[in-house]
């Protein structure tokens, strides 16, 4: 299940006016995590402060009981809902350009799966579900699917480059490799992807002893992926380091903040550092680490030592950029112009903009898990 204060993001809104004001009309975005939705809540600043960050407190107090029909929720300065909207016209969701498989040639080699046969088991945190499969043979499969489904261009960038890095990864018995391309049912397009699911949880939440060989086996797989691949996984810890109860081996897994090469490569998030400070956690329980973004970089003090050898990896791993989607090209129209001409722009659009364009717009929105589980259980007993 997704942690409560994972559940909700705050996604940017506006003021009519003077923030300061606690008159002033404002509305903010929330994105439910859960829900896989966008609710816009209306109110003054007086309930809504800037960077205060109250609209996600509000909205978790009845996010679970709006019909999926709301787009907008309305309150007064005490914090009781006044009214809703289910007026189109309210949804501030971004669209999502996912691209048609067809068009992307770098995946044509990927095993595919259509995203109606997966069977949604759990809900393992944001944008990532527990589901399952059958396979061509009829063998169940279960199988972690991670997802896209919130609109922000470092988003699309990431969900790209994992995917590419992912299908492109050599077997290697501490990393988790790529199962199958994900595929919506109406226009087959690319909308995530499923590895393979390790049950027993991450060393973050498991109590079990430290085994010396799980620094051997780190230490390797980040030597190969720096050294050989020319790969910095740039986000080392617990929490991203699954064992494998049929092999006992370790696993490192969640490549969203990856560099290859030069790009994307972020200063003080070495695989070094990440490597120490998560066996210092791991035999110590002493988490204060975790707080700080950014630690002291071995190869920044070895500009020409460790840094030449993983931008020169021998075996560095390449894929195509992430192109414009061709959604982007089609002009949309803004306001009018002085002239009182249609004001046309192109590029990111709104859902509703979308839609009334005629693109294909992919619908994430799903009952609440609570729901879900319900209906799971209704079922067993059933049986």
């Amino acid at each position: 299940m997704i942690k409560p204060e994972e559940r909700f993001f705050s996604d940017g809104g506006g003021y009519f006016g003077a923030a300061e004001n606690p008159n002033t009309e404002a509305f903010l975005n929330v994105w439910d995590w859960d829900q896989l939705r966008m609710v816009k809540l209306k109110g003054t600043a007086k309930i809504f402060p800037p960077d205060e960050g109250h609209e996600i407190q509000i909205l978790a107090q009845f996010a679970d009981y709006l019909s999926p029909e709301v787009r907008a929720v309305t309150l007064d300065d005490d914090g009781l809902i006044t009214g809703v909207s289910t007026d189109p016209d309210e949804d501030e969701t971004i669209f999502v350009p996912y691209f048609p498989f067809a068009t992307v040639p770098s995946l044509a080699d990927c095993r595919i799966i259509q995203y109606s046969k997966l069977q949604e088991l759990d809900r393992l945190g944001p944008g990532v579900d527990l589901s399952s499969y059958k396979d061509e043979s009829g063998n169940p499969q279960t199988v972690a699917f991670e997802f896209n489904s919130w609109w922000k261009p470092v988003r699309m960038q990431m969900a790209w480059d994992e995917l590419h890095l992912l299908k492109s990864l050599p077997p290697h018995p501490n990393l988790l490799r790529l199962d199958r391309v994900v595929l919506e049912d109406v226009e087959s397009r690319v909308i995530g992807f499923t590895t393979k699911y390790i049950p027993g949880g991450t060393l973050d939440i498991q109590n079990i002893p430290f085994r010396f060989e799980w620094l051997q086996q780190l230490t390797q797989v980040v030597d190969f992926l720096n050294l050989e691949l020319g790969i910095m996984h740039q986000d080392i810890a617990l929490r991203n380091l699954l064992i494998d109860p049929d092999t006992h081996k370790l696993v490192l897994f969640d490549f969203n903040f990856a560099a290859r090469g030069k790009d994307r490569l972020i200063d003080g998030r070495d695989d070094v550092s990440g490597v120490v400070f998560a066996l210092y956690e791991l035999i110590t329980n002493d988490t204060h680490f975790t707080s700080i973004p950014s630690v002291g970089s071995k190869y920044r003090h070895d500009p020409m030592g460790d840094m030449e050898r993983y931008l020169n990896a021998p075996n560095q791993l390449t894929w195509p950029d992430l192109p414009t989607p061709l959604e982007y090209n089609v002009p949309y129209e803004v306001g009018k112009t002085l002239d009182g001409e249609p004001n046309l722009v192109t590029g990111v659009r709104t859902r509703r903009v979308a839609m009334e364009l005629g693109q294909y717009c992919f619908h994430w929105e799903r009952p609440r898990q609570s729901r879900l589980l319900k209906k799971m259980k209704e079922a067993e007993n059933s049986m």
